[in-house]
């Protein structure tokens, strides 16, 4: 009897390369490969890659030379390495150098080409390196293994545009482009008829959807299509740029029944100066009057927000302008960064590049701000009764459910296993740090 095929696929990154590995699984088991998660069963090792921070990258390569034993075990088995990582300038030839026993580099661009790499290092033993330097079409139909049964991500559009200067995102996804609509549309009646309640579109900046496209359709009015999709639930979005969120978006969000209240907008600091450097073309006022049209329009809305400390010339008064700002919008959560230089962008060479001790000293004062505005902003769910999208058992607890309110939180309860994949209403009796508690009523 023939051995069964295995892979293992390991993912860093966004939400993008979380998809991106999902389509890679979807491939793999087309053909006949079946997933696992310890290594040493694996015929072929994926590590799909993140270059936005060194840390992601750092860890790629701690966790390949550690590939090398088990190459020597084993010398059938294929390791490939992918993403965005391989797209930066020179990477790949690195790799190719520093780890012969990896088989397979190839890059974003070109990752519905992988069975084709695969049967060739398979059948004819060589080594495969492709990296397309420039964005291709849209490529449909990709089979995908989704990760849940119950919520799904859906990519409406791929690159980006904007070139902010600490951010290597353009260089390594490509300019912007959009799926048609129809091809949107199909891929979610698809999904729920297999189930699933809940999709999030995707995109580096989903608010310029749409440019480009035959006729002309923008962001707002795809998300009015996707609401008239019969048998959907939820809809969410991520991310949105606060410099192209418009009006008929926040509208759309306070119109459409299935779009969750919830907005993930980047902020990155509260300083106008340090945004100018950072090439966010939008200033800290018109961010701060942004806000007040989404919470006057979306009363109860989520906000989360993305920000980075230490970027270079940053002052301690830049900083304190994050804080004030952070306090006076009352983010329900944030995701904070510490700047990391990356190479081939602007922000990389210039000068006032702010220590370790100061980045580290600002950042553990902005968490410490941050937690204790969420945490103020959980209390006030205690005694509310909220719907929650039922995900499957709590992950701290086997004996309670968890799931997310429309607005994002996530929820720990007790409530019937028979729920899990329905909306249900719990009753929030303790408000944590980062998360809710209840029973299910």
């Amino acid at each position: 009897m023939r051995e069964k095929l295995k892979y293992y696929i390991e993912t860093w990154g966004c939400q993008m390369n979380e998809e991106d590995s999902e389509k890679l699984s979807g491939m793999l088991k087309a053909m006949s490969y079946t997933r696992t998660d310890i290594k040493e069963e694996a015929s072929i090792i994926i590590f799909n890659t993140c270059c936005v921070r060194e840390n992601a990258e750092l860890k790629v390569y701690g966790n390949l030379g550690a590939l090398k034993k088990l190459k020597q075990k084993n010398q059938d088995l294929v390791i490939a390495v992918c993403g965005c990582m391989m797209q930066q300038k020179g990477m790949a030839d690195t790799i190719i150098d520093k780890y012969p026993f990896v088989d397979i580099i190839f890059g974003t661009h070109n990752a519905y080409k992988f069975p084709e790499y695969l049967n060739r290092v398979k059948q004819e033993g060589v080594r495969v390196k492709e990296i397309a330097d420039k964005e291709t079409e849209i490529v449909e139909g990709i089979p995908i293994d989704r990760e849940s049964n119950i919520k799904a991500f859906v990519t409406i559009m791929y690159g980006c545009n904007n070139f902010c200067t600490y951010c290597v995102v353009p260089y390594v996804r490509g300019r912007e482009r959009s799926r048609k609509p129809e091809d949107i549309e199909k891929e979610i009646k698809e999904l729920i008829s297999k189930g699933y309640k809940e999709i999030t579109l995707l995109g580096q900046n989903v608010n310029s959807y749409g440019k480009g496209l035959e006729p002309a359709i923008d962001f707002a009015e795809l998300l009015r299509r996707i609401n008239n999709i019969e048998g959907l639930e939820r809809i969410r979005f991520m991310t949105s740029h606060p410099k192209d969120l418009s009006e008929d978006v926040i509208y759309a969000i306070k119109d459409c029944d299935k779009l969750c209240e919830q907005i993930h907008l980047p902020v990155q600091s509260g300083s106008s100066r340090i945004l100018k450097k950072m090439n966010r073309n939008y200033d800290r006022e018109m961010y701060l009057e942004l806000i007040r049209k989404i919470k006057n329009e979306i009363p109860n809305v989520g906000l989360t927000t993305d920000i980075i400390v230490g970027f270079p010339g940053e002052t301690e008064e830049d900083f304190e302008e994050t804080l004030s700002l952070i306090k006076e919008v009352e983010y329900d959560s944030a995701f904070t960064f510490i700047y990391s230089r990356r190479k081939y962008t602007p922000a990389d060479i210039m000068e006032e590049q702010i220590d370790d001790h100061t980045k580290h000293d600002r950042f553990n004062r902005l968490v410490d701000v941050v937690n204790e505005i969420s945490a103020k902003k959980n209390k006030e769910y205690e005694g509310k009764v909220v719907e929650v999208l039922v995900e499957g058992p709590s992950k701290n607890d086997a004996s309670k459910l968890m799931g997310r309110t429309r607005t994002g939180k996530l929820v720990n309860f007790l409530g019937h296993k028979s729920s899990i994949g329905e909306l249900v209403q719990v009753k929030i009796t303790k408000a944590m740090s980062f998360s809710l508690m209840g029973e299910e009523i």
